[in-house]
């Protein structure tokens, strides 16, 4: 197993639309397992192929206290959608530290393929169904904090090219061997 690289918003190849997994194995075997690992460490509760720039329809959820319960989902579609909605504080891997208000359904029932390729369906609520829908979207290219107002969103990839500008000095000075 291998902790990936998690591809930071604003980068362009988050708005990349994934295609539908046409082959299981181990190659998609391998990739849960790094998908996995990887979210575990940053740590997250769930993650999109796309986020680690692999631009095919798998994400894994894992919204368990005790870290034990990764559900996978490859080619996932939601079947029904509740009228209701809620408002749900939300985070993302690819735009660390920023977290706001996104609205959606308040229940969904996803049906999608397991890591072998076997048809399931999954009804969910709660911090389930926000973390699927929210995964769902990086597939179709699309970031949480596209939801938010231009404001908001002007500002937060102001701020996430900052850091990316800051940790890039960073690795310059390490690489040149001046650290201060």
């Amino acid at each position: 197993m291998a902790i990936l690289n998690i591809l930071r918003y604003p980068d362009a190849r988050l708005h990349k639309v994934a295609k539908p997994v046409t082959e299981f194995g181990e190659r998609i075997t391998k990739l849960v397992a790094d998908m996995a690992e990887t979210m575990y460490d940053a740590p997250g509760v769930g993650l999109a192929a796309s986020q680690v720039d692999v631009h095919e329809q798998l994400i894994i959820v894992d919204t368990s206290e005790t870290k034990d319960d990764l559900r996978v989902f490859i080619n996932p579609k939601i079947v029904w959608a509740s009228a209701e909605k809620q408002v749900y504080d939300e985070g993302c891997l690819s735009v660390p530290g920023i977290y706001d208000g996104v609205e959606r359904p308040a229940q969904i029932k996803v049906s999608a393929l397991d890591a072998e390729g076997k048809p399931f369906e999954l009804s969910a609520d709660g911090l389930m169904a926000v973390c699927i829908q929210h995964e769902m979207d990086h597939l179709m290219g699309k970031v949480f904090v596209e939801y938010l107002s231009p404001l908001k969103r002007n500002r937060i990839k102001a701020k996430m090219l900052k850091e990316e500008r800051g940790m890039e000095r960073e690795a310059a000075l390490r690489a040149s061997g001046r650290r201060h």
